[in-house]
């Protein structure tokens, strides 16, 4: 069996409640990139795409946050920059899992192009 990476996460606690930041590919898939979310267009739409990303990283272990709360705790996190930085970090790393060979070759199927 392949070895996982371990998971990139963001641990904290606000007003009491500890948060867990995370993504996966059914995240990313069935509700970031279904909301619109494009992390090239950061440049051209971070009052838009900055909160989506932060909301969305919650979705994984806090489904049912709402974006109005999300909202709430960002305002009240420092190093925000930094915290962007980090999230758009987890936000490829399941992309980036389809294209990690794996590890060990029993299992494996071996493909030729015809061209």
């Amino acid at each position: 069996m392949a070895k996982t990476k371990s998971a990139k996460t963001i641990v904290f606690t606000y007003e009491g409640k500890e948060y867990t930041l995370e993504f996966n590919r059914r995240v990313v898939k069935n509700i970031m990139e279904r909301r619109g979310f494009d992390l090239s267009e950061i440049g051209t739409k971070p009052l838009t795409m900055l909160p989506l990303l932060f909301w969305g990283a919650f979705q994984m272990h806090h489904k049912g946050i709402t974006q109005d709360t999300t909202d709430e705790i960002l305002e009240h996190l420092n190093n925000r920059d930094v915290l962007f930085e980090k999230l758009s970090e987890m936000y490829v790393e399941p992309a980036s899992v389809l294209f990690d060979e794996p590890e060990e070759d029993e299992g494996n199927v071996s493909w030729d192009p015809s061209w």
